[in-house]
This record gives C-alpha cells, structure tokens and sequence, in this order.
C-alpha cells in the first residue's frame, strides 16, 4: 500500500496522484472535508474585498505614492523609510497585504486539490484568482510607475472587481453540487436578471470615472493628472445608472414573486434590494458633503458587496445539486463474547438458574429446555418428538388380548 492510500482513510473516493509537486504530496497526507473548502473560498473572497478596501485607503489618504517606485519601496530600500512617513506606511502596508490575500487564495486552491471526491471546477477557479492577483500586482505596480494616471488606476480598481467576482463564483460553487445545471425560473426572469448584471457591471464602470475625475487623486501634489470629464456631468450619469439598478432590481424581485420562485432566488434579490438601497443614501451623502474620505471608502465598499450580490443573483437562479458531505464516521463492528469451551476454561459459569458451574464440567440445564449434548454421544431423545421411543400404553383397567 503506497502512502497515499495509508494516509487516507478510504470514506470517499479519492483518485490518488504521484507526488511529483508540493501539491501532489500535501494531497497525498491531507484530505480536507468539504466544510474546509467552503471556508476557505468565503476567506479568499473576504481577502479580495479587504485588499479593495485599503487600496481605497492608499488613495483617500494620499498614500498613493507613498512609495514612488516599484517593485521597490525607494530606490535604495525594498521597505518604506522613516523619511517616507505615514504614507509609505500606507502605501506599503497594502503592499504586504497582497501577500496575506495570495496566502489565502493559495489555502483554497490547496482545499479544493486535495478535496475527495476531488473537484476540478474548484481548482481552475482557484488558479483563476492566484493569476488575476497576480496580474493586478503588476498593474499596481505600473499605477505607481505611470504617477498614478488615472486610467491605470481605474483599471486596477476593474481588475480588483474581477478578482471579487472569480472568488464570489468559486464560494457559490464550494456550496452547491457538480451537476448539470437545472434551472429554476424561466427565461425572461433569467435574461432579465442578466441586463441587471450587465447594468450593474456599467454602474462600476462610470464610479470609476467619477473617482477619476474627482478631487480625490491619490496623491496631495498637483502633478497628478486626471480624467478629462466634468465631475458633475459624470456624477448625474453614475446617479442615473444607479437608479436604472434600483428599478431593475425592484423589477427582478416583483417578477421572481409572481412567477412564485424557490426562496434562494427572492432572498438574493431581497439581498441585493437592500445593499442597492444603503449604497445609493451613502451616494447621495457624500454628493453633498463633496466627498469626505471615510463616506467614500464606505462607497467603495458597498460597491464591492453590490457587485458580489449581484453576482449571487445571476448563480442562484440554477441549481446543481446538492453539495458534496463527507461520509459518515465508520464505527467497528463490536467483538462477540468468545465462546466458552464445553471443556471448561477454569473460570466460573453462571446459569440461567443462577447456578454456578462447576469447572470442567458443563453448565445444568434449565428446567423446560433440553440439556446439553456431552461431546461424543448422541442428544437424549425427548419424548414424544422424533429420535425417541415412543410412550407405553397406560393400563385401562382392561388387558389388550
């Protein structure tokens, strides 16, 4: 039995695979259950959504150039400087972060590779997102080179968002089966709820060229371009894309009532209702209060919940079956008592008529049951049964002549 098999218990199958890689060999002594992977796709997505959040925070703050190279921090350190300031800290506090995001991605492609039964669906998703965050790594890097140009920027942010979807498609995916896709309403709903998320995704879109264009450029020195479009031109086209995904979701959550859909997809449009709703008063907040910093952060990630709800919509509306458990834990059969040897064992017996049995010998039998054969010899016939005489004639009183 080669090693993989020892080390694995055997309770749901598993195709075993030569340990040629640190994968193969982490697969060949874990076998992670399916609440595992779960988790840790809900943590790379959680990590995605924290990595946007602080990113927001570099630019916010004016961090964006805390560090004015890369992959360097400066060119004579790799880390920030008492000289660079808070900023550098910033700046390259959210640089580290992205090792802490990898770290994560990393575990739930680990999960989902050793996962039994194994999943390869779980796996391509989770390289998806390992390759876009490192992609994005690049494009931030090139964010610092180009002196934060805003459409690098806006970019950056675009990427991040896709990294956000991946990681929402491989959580909804760790929850539900490997079956072919059934799905759950009919086909205007379903086209319906895709022009929502096609309207969503340009909602994205132009936030980003409101952020492009507003005074918020990542960095407090006057060299920093921007985005060549009138902030308040672009602020009312975001406001009417918004309100055009307010009333499609309305719309999306009346006709999933009325066409009486399962539970799941109403409560991700009621879901979705109610982020659309505090995201447009925090919108509407930081319009008049011409964009205090901590309001737009709070903006920026109620964009990411959007997008992820949004995109828990579109996933709900087909079902794959059921997730897949582990088995059961197996227990041992119980070992019978042994068996008594008809020669006797030296130990005491007792009988069903509480009477001990003397050693070597074998046990009285009970008054109604039959004794017990002495090895050698046949079992005494029972009157009356087959294998025994037959009884006399009682007398009558009268001879039989």
């Amino acid at each position: 039995m080669n090693a993989q098999a020892a080390a694995y218990d055997g309770r749901v199958p598993k195709k075993p695979s030569a340990p040629r890689t640190p994968l193969a060999l982490l697969d060949a002594r874990w076998t992670p259950r399916p609440e595992t992977v779960r988790r840790a796709a809900l943590i790379a997505l959680v990590m995605s959504v924290v990595i946007v959040v602080t990113g927001g925070a570099v630019r916010l703050t004016g961090s964006g150039l805390g560090c004015d190279t890369w992959p360097k921090c400066t060119e004579d350190s790799l880390v920030t400087t008492p000289e660079m300031g808070l900023h550098g800290v910033i700046e390259f506090g959210n640089r580290m972060l992205t090792y802490v995001l990898s770290a994560a991605v990393g575990f739930f492609i680990a999960a989902a590779r050793c996962a039994a039964p194994r999943r390869r669906s779980l796996t391509r998703l989770g390289w998806a997102q390992f390759w876009v965050v490192m992609c994005n790594a690049v494009l931030g890097g090139i964010t610092v080179l180009t002196g934060l140009n805003p459409w690098v920027v806006a970019g950056h942010f675009l990427l991040a968002t896709a990294l956000i979807t991946v990681a929402t498609v491989s959580w909804v995916r760790a929850r539900e089966g490997d079956d072919a896709p059934r799905p759950l309403v009919g086909t205007p709903v379903r086209r319906a709820v895709a022009g929502l998320t096609a309207l969503t995704a340009a909602l994205i879109v132009a936030g980003t060229a409101v952020t492009g264009s507003g005074k918020h450029a990542g960095d407090n020195s006057e060299d920093i371009i921007r985005m060549p479009f009138d902030w308040e031109t672009v602020t009312g086209v975001h406001a009417v894309l918004a309100w055009a995904v307010v009333l499609g979701a309305l719309a999306v959550l009346v006709g999933l009532r009325l066409v009486d859909a399962p539970p799941g997809p109403r409560a991700r449009a009621r879901e979705l209702m109610v982020v659309l709703l505090a995201q447009g008063v925090i919108g509407y907040v930081q319009y008049f209060l011409e964009e205090p910093p901590l309001l737009v952060g709070i903006h920026m990630l109620g964009s990411t919940l959007t997008w992820i709800a949004t995109v828990r919509l579109l996933f709900s509306l087909r079902e794959r079956g059921p997730a897949p458990e582990a088995a059961p834990e197996e227990t041992a059969p119980e070992e019978s008592a042994p068996a008594t040897s008809a020669t006797g064992t030296g130990q005491d017996r007792t009988t069903e008529t509480g009477i001990p049995a003397a050693p070597g010998q074998d046990a009285p039998a009970v008054p109604g049951q039959d004794a017990p054969a002495v090895p050698g010899q046949d079992a005494p016939a029972v009157p009356g049964q087959d294998g025994g005489p037959a009884p006399a004639a009682q007398p009558t009183g009268t001879s039989s002549r």
